[in-house]
């Protein structure tokens, strides 16, 4: 019997997509042949995942859990929104969210956990799941949120079902206050986030280059207007400030009550609690922000179709 060395198990994966574990014991019942290995996977219907890795997977579930003093989001991708109502992809999603609470927020540490009752690791799990749903699926990221008293609360809007939907928010806020007062707290700023979608926690924290290209635009509009520099200086501070309210959560405008910062909202929690309160992060997920979803002219291609036939 051929040897099963680590290299051909790596190759029969990146052939086949298919789980560590299976592509081992496809290996050790075809006496490592590579190629009757793929068709042992193939019979088994393990490896029809790799010919759905290429397909755009932008829709899914955002999942959200919380354990103690910490919380995990994870963004689960699939083909179509059919998926996401489907249980056993419910099921992965919220299971992985709980595994990410424990964990390390990154994915390809997060992929290497063992997934509970199945002898796979989440990402073999993935790999099964492709193979049974028949869609292309990613397991695309994770963020952990964790203080070290206080409470990190989780929302989702707009819940399909507990703790999974297309928009989760984690909320951190440190103290030694009274934890149910602190996540009722953190529960309605976590509202907000959904709703203001901030990009940064505190004017420290806004991206450089953002910020830089921000200025350049408002000194660009500040100068068209004729003014001299030094009004021009004094203009661009002022249209500054603005822009921190639109991006800072801790400067933005309370969406709940419509006149209050965040800031002060967290300043005066402080005071009622008689203990110092401190939002120290955010996590907002919005399934498929950022992947380029193809677009197409369903009656182009009808009548593309139909010409075709002609």
């Amino acid at each position: 019997m051929a040897e099963i060395t680590a290299s051909l198990v790596k190759e029969l994966r990146e052939k086949t997509g298919a789980g560590m574990m299976d592509c081992k014991k496809a290996l050790a019942e075809t006496a490592g042949d590579l190629e009757g290995a793929v068709d042992w996977l193939r019979k088994k219907g393990l490896a029809a995942a790799a010919k759905k890795s290429g397909r755009v997977a932008a829709e899914g579930l955002v999942a959200v859990a919380t354990e103690g003093t910490s919380g995990a989001a994870v963004e689960v991708n699939a083909e179509t929104d059919f998926v996401a109502r489907n249980e056993t992809f419910q099921g992965f999603a919220a299971s992985v969210a709980k595994l990410a609470v424990t964990g390390e927020a990154d994915v390809e540490a997060l992929k290497t956990v063992a997934f509970p009752g199945t002898g796979r690791n989440v990402g073999e799990e993935l790999t099964h799941l492709i193979a049974t749903i028949g869609e292309n699926m990613n397991l695309r990221r994770v963020a952990k949120l964790s203080v070290s008293s206080g409470v990190v609360v989780s929302y989702i809007h707009s819940a399909i079902a507990p703790g999974l939907g297309k928009i989760g928010v984690l909320v951190a806020l440190e103290s030694t206050g009274d934890a149910a007062k602190l996540t009722e707290l953190g529960k309605s700023i976590a509202m907000h986030v959904a709703a203001a979608r901030p990009d940064a926690l505190d004017i420290a924290d806004v991206d450089v280059s953002a910020l830089e290209r921000e200025k350049s635009v408002l000194a660009d509009q500040a100068r068209a207007s004729g003014k001299p520099e030094a009004i021009i200086e004094k203009m661009v501070e002022g249209r500054l400030r603005k822009y921190y309210e639109e991006v800072c959560l801790l400067e933005q405008i309370y969406v709940i009550d419509g006149e209050t910062k965040v800031r002060a909202v967290v300043e005066k929690a402080a005071k009622e609690l008689g203990a110092p309160v401190k939002l120290t992060g955010f996590v907002r997920y919005a399934l498929g922000e950022g992947i380029e979803k193809a677009q197409s002219d369903f009656a182009a291609e009808v009548a593309a179709a139909a010409g075709g036939n002609a």
